[in-house]
């Protein structure tokens, strides 16, 4: 979508919310219904996601990783609730960019967008570079960067050829990791059952002997990782045939359904873990201790299953709808001028932001070989993910209370004062006792945005955003 001349898709339904009055032409193709999007938040959060973290969390939480998912899902709950409300009153893509920008003021929304332009350009790069670690350990005889590219060209591919692609995509692979996960939790409940594992069974939830709020943020700070991904679901508003109620509905039911997904399996993992203290101790550099549990669990095909599950669902199913919803972003914040206009630009008959989808792929495979190269590549981009995503949160529920409350003078205290005012404190416990080096990079990377905007103020291009009358303009 742009305020260009490029032609509507006459053929799609109108715009259940009229985009229309924000200044904007319904360009990209209204194909996607309710489900569509809930299992689009499912696979970009991943069902299977803590297979890969689970020994960092389980020696950040000193063994309580159920409990640092609890608080994971507590945190990121209320942030759902956030943007179910700016859902409702701006059903647009852009996500937080487009929230805080009409929310509070087009610079504000700059500043957020650059703030979560950590999150979403660099999560494609991460999932692609964990993905191909995990193949080449399974099949040696091809190199990382060959995984790399592999994947990076298979996803560019299937989000090209259009949005249903994709979403026909997501159904199968959403199928498939819940057979894993069944698979798991069967035989891991059957192993427990039989004397496997063990220990206090309330451990992965509670441990005095380990317990301190620094300790379950910091491993929460890791931990909700796996979280992100239900805020995707807003970057496909303009592709929705649904109201900008359904469309918050459906991040707030996909994070619930993932996060008893992700304190299932963990729990079960927990009790399971075959060498408890030299995991508490030394941690999981090698990043196999799901699979490990898996194999003591129920022998070394369990484990090898959950390995090649996990590389398939981070490197193909996740990597790819985050590749559509950063392409979304960059779409967003380029129609508005506040990024190079080209990105942009809508393919004519694929309805897709054609040029914000090959930068994508671009950044990701050049980062992502780069970062192969290092001797821990993951773990830095993985704190910068969570870093900027939750900073970019913080915005989110500032813009809840700016819009409604002082703005629309709202007198739904709940939805628009206590509810984000709640999320926004939990975040900043979480933002406060993440690593020092995602800290200093990501208030960098901040800084940067700061330098960028206070650039365009001096060249004269202040940040604006489209208005009614544009739309009129070029109608």
């Amino acid at each position: 979508m742009s305020r260009s001349s490029d032609v509507s898709d006459q053929t799609s339904p109108p715009a259940p919310d009229g985009i229309e009055r924000f200044g904007y032409k319904q360009e990209l193709k209204r194909s996607l219904g309710f489900a569509d999007l809930l299992i689009y938040g499912l696979i970009f959060m991943v069902p299977i996601a803590p297979f890969g973290i689970f020994g960092s969390v389980f020696n950040a939480s000193g063994g309580m990783v159920a409990l640092a998912y609890a608080i994971g899902m507590v945190a990121m709950a209320f942030t759902a609730l956030s943007y179910a409300q700016m859902a409702r009153a701006f059903p647009m893509a852009g996500s937080v960019y487009t929230y805080a920008g009409r929310g509070i003021g087009a610079p504000v929304g700059f500043l957020a967008g650059w703030a979560i332009l950590l999150d979403y350009v660099l999560v494609p790069s991460l999932l692609y570079l964990v993905a191909s670690t995990a193949m080449a350990s399974i099949v040696p005889a091809v190199p990382i960067w060959a995984w790399l590219i592999g994947f990076v060209l298979l996803n560019t591919v299937v989000n090209y050829f259009g949005i249903q692609m994709t979403a026909k995509t997501n159904r199968i692979m959403l199928v498939a990791e819940l057979i894993v996960l069944a698979i798991f939790l069967v035989i891991g409940i059957g192993a427990l059952i039989q004397g496997k594992g063990g220990g206090d069974p309330l451990s992965p939830l509670f441990d005095a002997s380990t317990f301190s709020w620094p300790l379950i943020f910091g491993a929460t700070s890791v931990a909700v990782l796996s979280f992100l991904g239900f805020d995707g679901i807003s970057m496909l508003a303009e592709e929705s045939r649904e109201d900008g109620r359904r469309l918050g509905r459906s991040m707030v039911y996909a994070l619930g359904l993932a996060g008893l997904l992700f304190i299932t399996q963990t729990w079960v993992a927990a009790l399971l873990t075959p060498d408890r203290d030299r995991l508490l101790a030394e941690g999981d550099a090698a990043g196999s201790a799901f699979y490990d549990t898996a194999a003591f669990a129920g022998g070394p095909w369990l484990g090898v299953l959950t390995a090649v599950a996990t590389a398939v669902a981070w490197g193909f199913a996740n990597s790819l709808v985050a590749q559509a919803a950063t392409s979304r972003l960059l779409f967003a914040m380029g129609r508005d001028g506040q990024l190079p206009r080209v990105l942009g630009r809508v393919h004519p008959t694929r309805k897709v932001p054609v040029n914000a989808i090959f930068l994508v792929a671009g950044i990701s495979l050049v980062l992502g070989l780069f970062m192969s190269t290092l001797k821990d590549g993951i773990t830095p981009l993985s704190t910068l993910v969570n870093f900027g995503a939750m900073c970019a949160f913080l915005v989110l529920h500032v813009s809840v209370v700016v819009h409604y409350l002082i703005r629309k003078r709202s007198r739904n205290w709940w939805a628009h004062l206590v509810a984000p005012a709640i999320g926004f404190v939990i975040l900043v416990f979480v933002v406060v006792n993440a690593q020092v080096a995602a800290q200093r990079l990501g208030f960098a990377w901040f800084g940067i945005g700061v330098i960028v905007l206070i650039g365009s103020y001096l060249l004269g291009r202040r940040p604006t955003l489209a208005t009614e009358q544009d739309a009129k303009e070029v109608a």
